[in-house]
């Protein structure tokens, strides 16, 4: 019998599987010993700071957690992004983000694991792609220094323990970087293409957000990419279009179904995916909402909500965004200036002043429009910065330190460039440090030393030559600690307390919602909004006022920082909306305002009540906002109409719709109250309720007595001290 030979790609797919997984797990053969090893232990690091006690975040953001539920449910909730199962209302995002975590959810079942695991695994996946693009263009030392950096920057520890989209953006945008640069140094169209995808990808993410690195990463790969300037050209238009194939495809299909046959876009003021990214979620961001189009929501002066104090230059280094992002700043400025002329007469193809110009670009795309922007602004949004950060750093400290080791002629100018930057980066890091001077006091000072003994170091071994490397290797040990204890800390904060799901933030409390008091405030001062209203709520933000976006008010999950708060039901779970014991929340921890937001908070006695009577209607219940829908979805399950949308202010509802679905049979029952009626004050949306409608009487369902609020039989109506109303339709 003949012998059977094997095929030539049978007989060596086992080796090479062995050889790829070989070079994944050890590097490949020409890297150092040490290189691959560390990349683990800052992976490894990464992830325990991501994913230590995870549970304890509960739903997190609740706002999207309702939204992942409710996608889980149904797929065309899944495919629209819409916040109830029912699709009455789609969340202000575009759904990427929360893909992940529903198809996770219908794995897995729908709880902490399957909407925190999916950002856990993408920051991690992060550090890895920038790790590995800094290393072809500036060598392993370098990639293991940024890669340490953006695992250890703080507000990414903080935001890769949420579920924000943040998480996903930074991805995808270090992924296009790096296709980018591989597109600059090969030359080919299929990288630049990639990178198109990717930020295409990003937009339908966090929208207009993800092009700011666009301009950076064009004008790099037109200045230094290797083809011909013609050629160079028709591949930007190629890769732009691409760009805007990848990112409009979405919006493009959803703005083509007719508005009956689709959810309403929330954030939007006419109900259309356009309108969301030119106003709300694009140009009102930059110019302030009342300045931009679909704009209408912004906060005093028409310069909208901001958390993160008031615009300026100053902005990423105040009290409140300072030590959430900008420890290494002054270092990655001065790395970026210094190897520019460091590098200057390479040739114009050269890879590393390439990369140089690239996280440059990208560093000070986002800085400008983070500054400056007059809209709704959140620390977390400043992750964004992080790899840019983290690259110039790792880049600049590797060759500006074997600049100055070299002795070639005039180097002795690198040793003195670092120790000017190390020194002011210690000098930032205990002025951060001393804002809060009873939070580990002895780190300052700590950090303070580090940096006088990394600059001796680093001066000692360039011109003392008895000192020699010994002293030059100790004074970079002593400059990673002043760079890194700070930003350490506060990632170790991060990681070691429940995240505030709404705006996730690490170390300690220096602004808004913390010791500082309400500095975040627009305006600067306590309570900063309009006749100390929270918007379309009650005087100085009491539990009627409705919270802005992302202000640390619904407690996630049902939670408050002492565990209280909640009911226990058979079935249902635990009930977020009760408010639980307020004095022991401290500021910036979650919960503050119960789950009912305007429109009232309903208790457990009122939604065992609806789910009762709620029969074969699609909607449990409509109240104004997701701040009150969203806890409701969590705790049974069921659609909630959110009438005004996040912010109880997007003209979803009218009267017409009302009464189709009353008509229809989709709606039995609505809650109003709070100081603010439906769709953003809609009165003739009140009116017509408080005339068509049965006022449902307390003894009904039991609820609790409000003080101040009762029916015209005198039985209080109200589920909580906001005065809510339920009344039944049809």
């Amino acid at each position: 019998m003949a012998q059977t030979i094997p095929a030539p790609a049978a007989r060596t797919a086992a080796p090479q599987r062995h050889g790829r997984l070989r070079r994944i797990l050890l590097g490949a053969p020409g890297d150092p010993a040490w290189s691959r090893p560390a990349l683990w232990a800052v992976l490894a690091v990464a992830a325990a700071l991501y994913a230590w006690d995870l549970t304890s975040g509960g739903y997190a953001n609740s706002y999207y957690s309702a939204a992942v539920k409710s996608g889980s449910q149904s797929w065309k909730a899944f495919f629209f992004g819409s916040l109830d199962a029912g699709n009455y209302i789609t969340v202000d995002k575009p759904p990427m983000a929360l893909w992940a975590q529903e198809l996770l959810a219908r794995v897995i079942g729908f709880g902490t694991p399957a909407l925190l695991l999916p950002q856990v695994i993408e920051g991690v996946a992060a550090v890895a792609i920038l790790h590995a693009t800094v290393r072809r263009a500036f060598g392993h030392p370098a990639a293991l220094i940024a890669a340490a950096v953006l695992a250890l920057t703080p507000i990414t520890v903080a935001i890769d323990r949420d579920n924000n989209p943040d998480t996903l953006l930074v991805l995808l945008l270090v992924a296009a970087a790096w296709a980018c640069q591989r597109a600059v140094e090969t030359g080919r169209l299929r990288p630049l293409l990639l990178s198109a995808f990717l930020i295409g990808c990003g937009f339908n993410t966090k929208m207009l957000q993800a092009f700011l690195v666009v301009p950076a990463f064009a004008l790099v790969y037109l200045i230094t990419a290797r083809p011909p300037i013609v050629r160079r050209l028709l591949h930007l238009l190629a890769a732009g279009a691409a760009l805007a194939v990848s990112s409009a495809w979405w919006m493009l299909i959803v703005d083509a179904v007719p508005a009956r046959s689709r959810p309403y876009i929330g954030g939007s003021t006419d109900g259309t995916v356009w309108d969301l990214v030119i106003g709300y979620n694009g140009l009102g961001r930059v110019f302030g909402e009342n300045n931009g189009p679909g704009g209408g929501r912004g906060g005093p002066g028409g310069g909208g909500a901001s958390f993160g104090g008031q615009a300026g230059a100053g902005r990423l280094f105040n009290d409140i965004v300072g030590g959430q992002i900008s420890w290494l700043i002054p270092f990655a400025v001065i790395a970026l200036a210094a190897c520019l002329v460091l590098l200057w007469k390479r040739p114009r193809t050269d890879l590393a002043r390439a990369a140089l110009l690239l996280w440059g670009g990208w560093l000070a795309v986002h800085y400008v429009i983070f500054s400056f922007a007059e809209g709704t602004f959140h620390p977390y949004y400043t992750t964004a910065l992080g790899p840019a950060i983290a690259a110039l750093t790792g880049a600049g400290a590797v060759l500006l330190y074997g600049a100055g080791r070299g002795a070639a002629r005039g180097s002795w100018v690198w040793p003195l460039v670092l120790s000017v930057a190390i020194a002011a980066t210690g000098a930032w890091a205990f002025t951060l440090l001393n804002r809060t001077p009873s939070w580990h006091p002895w780190l300052r000072w700590t950090i303070a030393a580090a940096a006088v003994l990394a600059v001796a170091g680093l001066l000692l071994g360039r011109f003392v030559p008895r000192a020699g490397t010994r002293a030059a290797v100790a004074g970079a040990v002593f400059a990673v600690v002043a760079a890194l204890a700070g930003p350490g800390a506060y990632a170790v904060s991060a990681a070691s307390t429940a995240s505030n799901g709404t705006n996730p933030q690490a170390g300690p409390s220096t602004g808004f919602g913390g010791p500082g008091g309400m500095r975040g405030m627009p305006g600067g001062a306590r309570g900063g909004f309009p006749g100390g209203r929270m918007p379309g709520g009650a005087p100085g933000g009491a539990p009627g006022g409705q919270m802005p976006e992302g202000f640390p008010g619904a407690a996630p999950g049902g939670q408050n920082s002492a565990g209280q708060g909640q009911d226990a039901r058979p079935g249902g779970g635990q009930m977020p909306w009760t408010r639980g014991d307020r004095s022991q929340r401290p500021g910036g921890a979650r919960g503050g305002f119960g789950g009912g937001g305007p429109g009232g908070e309903a208790d457990s006695k009122m939604i065992t009540y609806l789910e009762r009577n709620q029969g074969d209607a699609t909607w449990l219940l409509a109240v104004s906002s997701a701040q009150s829908a969203s806890s409701i979805i969590l705790s049974t399950g069921r659609p909630v109409i959110a009438m005004g949308g996040f912010t109880g202010s997007d003209p979803a509802m009218t009267v017409a719709k009302l009464q189709e679905y009353v008509k229809d049979g989709k709606l039995r029952y609505i809650l109003l109250g709070g100081g603010m009626g439906p769709g953003g004050g809609n009165a003739s949306v009140t009116a017509w309720v408080q005339k068509n409608g049965t006022l449902v009487k307390r003894a009904e369902y039991g609820g609790t007595t409000s003080s101040g609020s009762s029916s015209s039989s005198g039985t209080s109506s109200s589920s909580g001290s906001t005065g809510a109303q339920l009344y039944k339709l049809g």
